[in-house]
C-alpha cells in the first residue's frame, strides 16, 4: 500500500479526527480541547511530562474513558465508521518462572479451546503467521517470563496486529527496552506503517528516535502545547518549559 501524505484537509483521506476533546475526572480537568488529526500511513508521537493526560487520551480513543467532544474515523468512501484499533499496553510483568509459552498466550487470546488441552496445529500455524509479521517466529515456544523487553514488545505487537487494524496504539513501547531493541522496534513499526498503511499513535519519553521515524509530534500537558514535525516540537520553547530544560532538544 502507499504511504499517504496530506495537508490539513481530510477530504478523500483516511483519517482519525479528534475535535475539542475534554476529560474531567472528579471535577478536575485532565484534558482540555484536544484537537488532533492522524492520517493513515502516519506515525504520531504523543509526548508530555508525567501526569499530562497521555494515557487518558489513549483510553478515550479506545472507548475506555468518557469524554466530551468528538472522535471520528473515516476511510476513502466510508465516513464515521468505527475503526479497528490494535492496542499494545505498557509492558506487563510476567514471572520469570511462568511456564506459559508465546503459543499458549496467543491460544488464550484467539481460541475458544481450553489451553490445557494444548495448542492445535491449526492454531500454531496461525500464531506463526502472526509472529512472522514482526519477525518473531523463533519466539513461539519461548516462555513468556523469559522474554527480553524487546521480545515481549514483538509478541504484544503481533497480538495487536491480528487482525490488521486501521489504527495501532502503543503506550510507552520503548519502556524497558535497551537501545538496540529500541532501534529494532522502531524499524519494525516503520515497516508495518508502510506495509499496511495504518495509523500509528505512540506515547513515549524517549525522544532521540522521533526525528527519524515520526511524521508528527504532539506535546500535551492537559492541553496541546505544540504540535508539528519532530524538529518543530523538540526545538520549541514549549518543549523546553514542559520538561524543565534550559534549551530545546536538537533534532
Amino acid at each position: 500500500m502507499t504511504h499517504h501524505t496530506h495537508g490539513d484537509s481530510c477530504s478523500n483521506a483516511c483519517c482519525l479526527k479528534i475535535q475539542n476533546l475534554s476529560v474531567d475526572i472528579a471535577g478536575e480537568a485532565i484534558l482540555k480541547n484536544i484537537n488532533l488529526h492522524i492520517h493513515c500511513g502516519q506515525m504520531v508521537a504523543l509526548i508530555g511530562p508525567n501526569g499530562a493526560g497521555k494515557s487518558t487520551l489513549l483510553k478515550a480513543i479506545l472507548g475506555q474513558r468518557e469524554y466530551s467532544g468528538t472522535i471520528s474515523f473515516s476511510a476513502v468512501g466510508q465516513r464515521n465508521r468505527k475503526p479497528l484499533i490494535g492496542y499494545v499496553p505498557q509492558s506487563p510483568a510476567f514471572d520469570s518462572g511462568d511456564p506459559v509459552s508465546v503459543a499458549d498466550l496467543f491460544a488464550c487470546c484467539m481460541s475458544k479451546r481450553p489451553t490445557f488441552l494444548g495448542v492445535s496445529k491449526k492454531m500454531r500455524q496461525k500464531v506463526l503467521t502472526c509472529l512472522e509479521r514482526v519477525h518473531g517466529t523463533a519466539l513461539i515456544d519461548k516462555p513468556i517470563g523469559r522474554l527480553s523487553g524487546g521480545e515481549l514488545q514483538r509478541v504484544l505487537l503481533a497480538l495487536a496486529l491480528e487482525p490488521i487494524p486501521n489504527i495501532l496504539i502503543l503506550d510507552e513501547p520503548l519502556s524497558g527496552v535497551d537501545v538496540e531493541g529500541m532501534e529494532s522496534l522502531m524499524e519494525m513499526l516503520d515497516e508495518i506503517r508502510q506495509k499496511y498503511d495504518l495509523s500509528i499513535l505512540i506515547t513515549t519519553h524517549d525522544f532521540a528516535m522521533l526525528p527519524r521515524y515520526a511524521n508528527q509530534v504532539v506535546l500535551i500537558s492537559h492541553e496541546v502545547l505544540r504540535q508539528g514535525t519532530p524538529k518543530e516540537v523538540l526545538q520549541s520553547p514549549e518543549f523546553a518549559r514542559a520538561f524543565h530544560r534550559k534549551g530545546a532538544m536538537e533534532a
